[in-house]
């Protein structure tokens, strides 16, 4: 039988209206059809199952219904819109769990008493903390010297000894090998000098070391300055070669100026390594003068004959930094028989520690932890911290939990007063902490000030000060821009009596009582009050240092904090 064309065409139509058909009704075979998983919304996951219902329990699985025909295309938008916007979860997402935060282990009276505990205790076994801020002229060898002494005492392997080695022999500068060990940045070995403040510890027979190696170019002085308010003690290096120790000890060389600098930030011992003495053929008559010019200079500072110590050394060869058995150490064995550099560091005492004062600890230095979260570095001035606080930000509203605090290269669960420990944070964004800010409980937060009243010591200025002088001030690792507002008094400088009041000017040599008023940077800048406490109150809060036109003009306490 023959159909004529148009015929045909119908057949053709009903086959296809059949097929079509056929295809939008449900399956009665257990197997997924080809329009169904078209249906479902995009990034959710079907399964084909030879049981009936298999493809429904899959779609509950990643959170869908697969919907019918009744109401598929307005469902099957809608799921289409919320899995393109990402609010459907995938069947492999699992679900986000937040890092728990550290508890408080200890009650604050308990704490106390176990801080007590330590710092009491005594013993062979027992070696207490101090720190320890590396100070002198420029080219004096003071990264040298810490360099060598902590691969004398163990501290640098040959490893690292080699390596350091033949990078400084291929950059030409093979005589700061030992340097390298601190001048760890690419900057500082290119240049030779220390810029920053490197931070590294040691341990002698009876105590445990931190070392804060100072830059000592005076274009560095700001760095200077951080690392020797984070020290209790100093060890100043000075060059016994002939030229060289009178050019960084007469008026304008570091020398002077780190001395006055450390005196006035609280460092009351000095340990004076007369570096270099293997140039002048260990002559004792050049060792001798150098430390008449110092002892003289010490005098005149303000520090204690008692706690000041001479010790002669060559850093380059290590003579008498650990030991005298090398044999270039026997044209030293000819004329001294006195302690080597680690006997006297070994010697140091760590002062009182404040460790009954709310917690206030200045940051230093900010930096992401080598795993997670957030890192922040400074010395304890006062009262205690441990893991599981929490502590307020202050200049900000911000908060943030101690996560962890390492306290010389080792993990703790507190530390106290006295201690340079590195504290790792959490529940805090990084922008809310910076170096100057100050870590404090939140119930007990440190003053913030914009203007206070302070007594200075005015340095061997070239300008006396007059009211309304611009100045920086210099507060822990923070210095801001600072007017002296007001002249208030001169005062004697043994007693602390009133002299004069209203004084015009303040010469070289003179005690007064001021008022500074801090400043906003540049022109219509609007000032920012800085945590700052009464001297009175908190010593290391306290201090603070002038400087003008790139010298160190006074030193001074804050009395009152005016509001």
């Amino acid at each position: 039988m023959f159909l004529i064309p148009a015929a045909k065409e119908r057949e053709k139509a009903q086959k296809a209206a059949a097929q079509k058909k056929a295809s939008q009704t449900p399956s009665t075979s257990g197997h997924s059809t080809p329009t169904a998983r078209a249906m479902s919304p995009i990034g959710t996951p079907t399964k084909s199952s030879k049981k009936a219902g298999s493809n429904s329990q899959g779609a509950r699985k990643s959170g869908t219904t697969i919907p019918s025909r009744k109401n598929s295309e307005g469902l099957s938008s809608m799921l289409l819109d919320l899995s393109a916007a990402g609010l459907q979860p995938r069947e492999d997402e699992s679900p986000r769990v937040d890092e728990p935060t550290p508890r408080v282990a200890m009650e604050r009276e308990k704490l106390l008493e176990e801080a007590r505990r330590e710092l009491q205790a005594s013993g062979q076994d027992v070696k207490k903390g101090v720190s320890l801020v590396v100070i002198g002229h420029v080219d004096a060898g003071k990264s040298t010297l810490m360099g060598r002494l902590l691969y004398e005492l163990g501290r640098v392997n040959e490893k690292s000894r080699h390596a350091n080695e033949r990078e400084s022999s291929r950059a030409g500068k093979s005589s700061f090998s030992w340097a390298w060990e601190l001048d760890g940045t690419k900057e500082e070995r290119e240049r030779g000098i220390t810029m920053d403040i490197a931070m590294q510890s040691l341990s002698t027979a009876h105590r445990q070391i931190t070392i804060l190696d100072a830059p000592g170019h005076k274009d560095f002085i700001p760095n200077m300055i951080s690392g020797a308010s984070q020290a209790d003690c100093a060890l100043l290096v000075v060059d016994a070669t002939t030229g060289e120790f009178e050019a960084g000890f007469e008026r304008g060389g570091q020398t002077r100026e780190h001395l006055v600098l450390v005196r006035s930030l609280g460092v009351s011992q000095v340990v004076v390594a007369v570096n270099k003495l293997d140039q002048v053929n260990w002559e004792q008559a050049r060792y001798e003068e150098v430390r008449e010019h110092l002892k003289i200079f010490f005098g005149q500072s303000g520090f204690q004959s008692s706690k000041t110590s001479f010790v002669p050394v060559s850093a380059m060869l290590g003579v008498n930094l650990v030991e005298r058995k090398s044999p270039e150490a026997s044209f030293l064995d000819q004329w001294y028989r006195g302690p080597t550099l680690v006997d006297l560091l070994d010697k140091l005492e760590p002062p009182v520690r404040d460790i009954e004062s709310p917690l206030r600890l200045p940051i230093s230095n900010v930096f992401k932890g080598q795993s997670s979260g957030i890192c922040v570095t400074g010395r304890i001035c006062g009262g205690t911290v441990q893991v599981g606080e929490r502590l307020r930000v202050l200049p900000g509203d911000e908060t943030a939990v101690v996560k962890s605090i390492d306290l010389d290269e080792r993990s703790v669960s507190w530390a106290a007063a006295g201690s340079n420990v590195t504290l790792y944070l959490t529940a805090i964004d990084p922008i809310h902490l910076n170096i100057g800010s100050v870590l404090c409980p939140l119930n007990d937060l440190v003053p913030l000030a914009i203007c206070f009243n302070a007594r200075i010591i005015v340095f061997d200025t070239q300008l006396p000060i007059i009211s309304g002088a611009s100045v920086e001030l210099f507060h822990h690792s923070r210095d801001v821009p600072a007017t002296i507002s007001k002249l208030i008094a001169n005062l004697d400088r043994a007693t602390g009596s009133v002299t004069k009041k209203n004084p015009r000017v303040l010469t070289k040599g003179t005690s007064a009582e001021i008022e500074i008023t801090l400043r906003g940077d540049g022109p219509g800048g609007v000032a920012k009050p800085i945590p700052i406490e009464p001297f009175a109150v908190n010593k290391d809060m306290g201090r603070f240092l002038l400087r003008r036109g790139g010298e160190t003009i006074a030193a001074g306490i804050a009395l009152e904090i005016r509001h």
